[in-house]
This record gives structure tokens, sequence and C-alpha cells, in this order.
């Protein structure tokens, strides 16, 4: 194994974390416009602004799993494919999380319901990312994939 192919296959148990790490900071610049909105119509206008953009990225990237990074970890990895299916369970749960603070804040619920969702969203999230980051890392390590991370993770 070539050292440039060696630091490529090592990158994907580090993007994985770094895009985690950066979706976690989304969610607590989301959850943070909430509670400093006062009155609920500002809080409402910057969830929009924050929600779009924390709930693309979300499911972007969870998209770019399901097609792109699971396949190829279920084909060098075939023992992981019940992992990888409970995986996609979550993404499914996730996605309906989403659409349901996405319908919220789109029809300016109070913010003890926006709250709500994004407590909801939160907890399913870091549950996932752990469980996947426990799953998934040591095989990131030496999984053969030549794909554009972006592609892969999502655009963050």
């Amino acid at each position: 194994m070539s050292e440039g192919e060696k630091t490529r296959l090592v990158a994907w148990s580090r993007e994985l974390r770094s895009v985690h790490d950066r979706l976690r900071q989304a969610l607590a610049v989301t959850r943070q416009a909430l509670a400093d909105g006062e009155p609920a119509e500002p809080a409402t206008r910057d969830l929009l602004l924050f929600c779009h953009g924390f709930c693309a990225a979300l499911t972007a990237h969870h998209e770019g799993e399901d097609r792109h990074l699971f396949p190829a970890i279920a084909e060098q990895y075939p023992q992981l494919r019940d992992t990888l299916h409970y995986l996609r369970q979550d993404h499914s749960m996730i996605a309906h999380l989403l659409a349901g603070l996405q319908a919220a804040v789109a029809r300016g619920a109070a913010p003890a319901e926006l709250h709500r969702h994004l407590e909801g969203v939160a907890a399913i999230m870091e549950s996932h990312f752990r469980y996947e980051e426990r799953q998934l890392l040591t095989v990131l390590e030496t999984l053969a994939l030549d794909a554009d991370p972006y592609a892969v993770l999502g655009p963050l």
C-alpha cells in the first residue's frame, strides 16, 4: 500500500468524526438560536435559517452514507450488514424527526414545542453518532473507497 493510499484510507475515520463534530456544532447553534429568541417571532425567524442549514446538512450526510459509504462497507465487511441496517433505520427515524421540526418551524410553533423537537433530534442524533463511531471507525481506517468525501459524508 502506497503512502498516499494509506493517507486516503485513514482519512475516512477522521472525515466521519469531523463531519459528526460539525453537525453537533450546527445543532448547538440552532438550539442557541431558539434559546436566544425573545419573543417567539425572532426565535422562529432564526430557526428558519439555522434549521434549514442544519437539517439540509444532516440529511445530506445520511443520504451520502446510505448511497456510498454503507454499500462499500457492506461489500468489504459483510459481517457489518446488520449494523448498517440499524444505522439506516436510524437515518429514517432522524429524517422523520427533522420533518417534524421543519413543519413546526414553518408553522411558527411556540418555543416550547420547538425546543421539544430539537431535544428529540439531538438525543437520537447523538445516540446514532456514538453507535456509528463505535461500530465503524476501526473499519473506516482500512476501508478502500475512492470517492469524494463531500459526496460520501455530506457538504460539511
